[in-house]
């Protein structure tokens, strides 16, 4: 069964509290959307600012930053289980890499609906926890589902064929129940769901994302 990611896009911390109480029983995971203001022009809260939170929530990471290599201490600091990170203002993939796995974290790569498949470095690709595709631009909630994704996932299965690799594959962006199934006959893993999920009754929601 596709694993159904409810995300968290805010500066506001109060909203993190609040959707991390409505959470708690009903997902094990929470993606939590980290902008910069250099990425998109919209900023969202400092994962540091998560420190002292309790959950039991596995939490991921999206750092649509620049160099999010340097957001990875902040991000661990905020409680990550895993840390994402977008390739477009990445210098380095693999060092990127090696810093996330040196702080004991699964680490993950993100691709912008922009961004070729080509551009993930193949040295490496198998080493990550995880690969996210976005479906819309990156940095804003609301936007309309991009069927270009659908093709990068069945790129990215290829691959994952291939090379025996077990990356599992995150899509994110605009995505509503009626889309998950040709993406997880195409091969995705993971949906990461945002605002859409928390409208109305939260369970209610899941549930017509797990039954697609």
């Amino acid at each position: 069964m596709v694993e159904i990611i409810p995300t968290i896009l805010t500066g506001d911390v109060r909203e993190i509290i609040e959707k991390f109480s409505r959470l708690e029983g009903l997902s094990g995971r929470v993606q939590i959307d980290i902008i910069d203001g250099q990425f998109a022009q919209n900023k969202t809260v400092d994962p540091s600012a998560l420190e002292t939170l309790d959950t039991t929530l596995n939490l991921d990471f999206h750092l649509m930053t620049k160099e999010p290599i340097d957001w990875i201490e902040r991000a661990v600091r905020g409680g990550a289980e895993r840390i994402i990170g977008q390739i477009e203002r990445m210098s380095d993939q693999a060092a990127y890499l090696g810093k996330v796995q040196e702080l004991g974290k699964s680490a993950g790569l993100a691709i912008d609906i922009d961004t070729p498949v080509s551009s993930f470095d193949p040295t490496i690709l198998s080493n990550f926890d995880v690969v996210l595709v976005m479906s819309v631009k990156a940095g804003q909630g609301g936007q309309k589902f991009d069927e270009r994704a659908v093709l990068k996932v069945k790129q990215l299965d290829k691959i994952r064929a291939k090379d025996g690799s077990s990356f599992r594959i995150c899509v994110d962006g605009g995505i509503t129940p009626e889309i998950v199934t040709e993406l997880t006959k195409a091969g995705a893993d993971e949906i990461a769901v945002g605002g859409r999920l928390f409208e109305g009754d939260l369970a209610v929601n899941i549930e017509k994302y797990r039954k697609t």
